[in-house]
């Protein structure tokens, strides 16, 4: 039975994941890039002045909703994971340096998808009989598509919450427990022996973090996400740049192979690590994974912005994808190529890789810090998806089953902590492309919505009368 299972997901994972669905996403992309003049790029200064300027303002939400800056910090919590340690990694390993360049493009291209769908999930979100703002594809297909259209918008909630127990929490608790468990055999800590029982107490230590956190409602994850976020990313960055600087004479020859890998990545890698198409495919598949930019997952927590502009806190999509795939995705590949180790290529590799790269340059004390960085990460990332999962439910069954929710989805860390995972884990990655449907056409069909908006705030503002006459 669980092979039959098993086959049945994996066919349908290689679809989602496959070609068809990220000439989708990439399209998609590329359509609201070329209608909106590509804004990311020309508008790109305005947004980083938008939105690291209002980072810095300290000021209250009103009751219901969290700051801008909670908002986007809440949304990188979630794309913020592991993924941006392993893989990237495994992207290399597979795609070698030029999937990196591969990485790059969706992400430049996913900056306008995420932009498009936050400003239309605050333009279309509604607020529930708790008070709180709620939006999302769910409600930008509800409230701007209609009743016709409103399976679309059940079937992007079923798959969320479908998504949300393994991609969200019972992954990302197992890695947690796996870099605890390691760094303590590693130190000899606790023997091989003592890992299942370690393994129990790290679920149920995350499992009562996770409920207190989750049951105080959005404010309070928005107050964990706002400090616990930009603290673990300027930690990891700023090791990262270490490996850089001390490794600068290289910075150039990489750069190089990342360019000339992407086209021909044979020349890097002596022939072992496939070809262009693979390349290319291992890129955006980590961009697309890293970002979520086309999932629509990222503009549930910004809905939950106290600000009456959409299209500012669009803005933040902008910023999040840079951060998340441009910077953070970006120095991790730079600590992997520029390190000296050698890239296992044509084999799948994950976190080993990155921490080899972090050990090779500081030492083996590193592998802490390491393990520290999977583990906020990790944790982040659970209290990101909690949001989503929430908000999901809440749509399908109303308020009352938020609490329920929040019991049971703490309650699957102690489960991801002792079992293994790897069906688990398959399923909800499917599940998770699953809502990459609903949302893409949502989007592609209510571009002109956001367009508009778009036309309406920067001539409203009037900073940029050329950037108006160019739609």
């Amino acid at each position: 039975m669980l092979q039959t299972i098993e086959q049945i997901n994996q066919a349908v994972n290689n679809f989602i994941w496959g070609v068809p669905a990220m000439v989708c996403i990439i399209g998609v992309g590329l359509y609201l890039s070329i209608r909106t003049g590509f804004l990311q790029i020309r508008k790109f200064p305005y947004a980083m002045k938008c939105t690291i300027g209002r980072m810095f303002r300290k000021r209250e939400a009103s009751d219901g909703a969290i700051t801008p800056f909670q908002a986007v910090c809440t949304a990188l919590a979630a794309t913020v994971g592991t993924g941006n340690i392993a893989g990237v990694a495994g992207a290399i390993a597979i795609g070698g340096p030029g999937a990196v360049f591969w990485m790059w493009i969706s992400a430049l291209l996913g900056m306008c998808t995420k932009f498009t769908e936050v400003t239309l999930a605050v333009h279309f979100r509604e607020k529930n009989s708790h008070g709180d703002w709620v939006g999302g594809p769910m409600y930008y297909i509800k409230n701007g598509l209609g009743k016709n259209w409103l399976w679309l918008a059940y079937a992007f909630a079923l798959f969320g919450v479908l998504a949300v127990f393994g991609t969200g929490n019972a992954t990302q608790v197992n890695t947690i427990t796996a870099a605890i468990n390691s760094a303590l055999l590693n130190y000899h800590v606790i023997s091989d022996d003592a890992v299942p029982a370690c393994s129990l107490i790290i679920g149920i230590i995350i499992a009562l973090l996770v409920a207190l956190i989750l049951l105080g409602g959005i404010k309070r994850i928005g107050n964990v996400a706002e400090k616990l976020v930009p603290l673990m990313a300027l930690l990891y960055l700023a090791l990262a740049l270490g490996v850089i600087l001390m490794n600068i004479s290289r910075v150039p020859a990489v750069f190089g192979s990342i360019i000339t890998g992407a086209f021909r990545p044979s020349s890097v890698t002596g022939g072992i690590a496939g070809s262009m198409f693979l390349s290319m495919q291992k890129g955006v598949a980590r961009g697309i994974f890293s970002n979520e930019a086309g999932l629509g997952t990222g503009s549930i927590a910004h809905a939950c912005a106290d600000t009456q502009k959409p299209v500012k806190q669009g803005l933040f999509g902008v910023f999040e994808v840079f951060m998340d795939t441009i910077v953070i995705c970006t120095m991790t590949a730079l600590v992997i190529l520029l390190s000296g180790i050698e890239v296992p290529y044509g084999t799948a590799a994950g976190a080993e890789l990155t921490i080899s790269g972090f050990t090779s340059t500081y030492g083996n004390w590193m592998s802490i810090f390491t393990a520290v960085a999977m583990c906020c990460f990790a944790f982040s990332t659970i209290l990101g998806w909690g949001l989503y999962g929430s908000r999901c439910i809440e749509f399908l069954f109303g308020t009352k089953i938020i609490k329920p929710f929040m019991v049971i989805y703490a309650l699957v860390a102690i489960v991801g902590a002792t079992v293994d995972l790897g069906l688990v884990w398959s399923i909800a990655e499917t599940f998770n492309g699953l809502m990459a449907i609903p949302n893409l056409i949502a989007v592609f069909l209510l571009s002109g919505t956001a367009l508009k908006l778009t036309r309406e705030y920067f001539k409203n503002e009037g900073k940029t009368s050329w950037f108006y006459r160019t739609f």
